[in-house]
């Protein structure tokens, strides 16, 4: 099945999307593996119509039990890739859809929109912010190529970093999953090596050349790249091309599509100086309605 779009994230953005859409009749699918950060927020009394304190976490509940009652197909589970594939119906109006791959399934849609929430912080690790773009990377797909037959590290002690060990495998098998004093990764290709000791530092002259662990041992790399927790919502943008800036996706203020043809995003993601339930809320419900329009434009 082809769906008109995926939305990634049960968050308010997504969820407002995803109702705009399907009252549209639309044939949609929203994926998420939680509600993000709002379900941490304790109370909620700032909110339109909401005359009670509620809590963040009761708040994502009843916007999924809302679109769920109009028949939106809502699955938990975690996105770890989305791609670009050749539609293979010669008579379809998109040559080109996404194909959104989870822990569990793939999936492949018209439209993809991204409301997952902000992007992770950069680790800790002295050198890092200093070596990006100079071996440091967050994008396997985007970078892997640079790094044929060298010898990399991955960060990550989690289904990204199993993702981004498995864009580098066609590039080079010399990758180390470095876990950064978390248990091991149990790697389905048995030669990748995994690394559990503490980082210290990434260091080298103009461009990276070794890690340094907090025993004081020392690896020799050519390329780093950066992969702790989830794949955020900039992660997905950067790999399909998509425009960013500031650790925010750059978006057109009319219908909140990226500068990638059929990719939307909305919510905290955009960035911006205000972060509110509210104004993700707007942006999806401007997001929804892009797409609505973006799909029968092209039928």
């Amino acid at each position: 099945m082809i769906y008109d779009s995926i939305v990634i994230g049960k968050g308010p953005a997504g969820i407002q999307a995803a109702l705009y859409m399907k009252r549209a009749n639309l044939n949609i699918l929203v994926i998420g593996k939680d509600g993000g950060s709002l379900e941490k927020a304790d109370k909620i009394e700032n909110f339109y119509g909401q005359e009670n304190v509620i809590s963040g976490k009761d708040l994502v509940e009843k916007g999924i039990t809302q679109i769920k009652k109009l028949g939106v197909e809502v699955i938990t589970d975690e996105v770890v890739s989305i791609e670009f594939i050749e539609n293979e119906d010669s008579n379809a109006k998109f040559d080109f859809i996404f194909k959104v791959k989870t822990l569990k399934a793939e999936y492949v849609s018209k439209t993809v929109l991204i409301s997952t929430g902000v992007n992770r912080k950069t680790p800790l690790i002295a050198g890092i912010k200093e070596f990006e773009g100079k071996g440091v990377s967050y994008c396997a797909i985007c970078d892997g190529f640079f790094y044929r037959d060298k010898e990399v590290a991955v960060i990550g002690n989690g289904n990204y970093a199993i993702s981004e060990v498995e864009a580098l495998l066609p590039v080079t098998n010399k990758i180390t999953v470095l876990t950064n004093g978390k248990s091991e990764l149990l790697m389905r290709d048995k030669d990748i090596k995994c690394n559990p000791k503490e980082i210290s530092s990434v260091e080298g002259d103009k461009k990276v050349e070794k890690i340094v662990f907090k025993d004081n041992t020392e690896m020799y790399v050519s390329g780093i790249f950066i992969a702790e927790g989830s794949a955020s919502s900039v992660d997905f943008a950067r790999k399909l091309g998509a425009e960013i800036h500031n650790n925010s996706i750059i978006v057109n203020d009319k219908d909140m599509q990226t500068s990638v043809d059929g990719l939307f995003a909305a919510g905290d993601c955009t960035g911006g100086e205000i972060y509110q339930i509210s104004k993700a809320v707007y942006e999806g419900m401007k997001a929804g309605l892009g797409i609505v329009k973006y799909i029968k434009s092209n039928k």
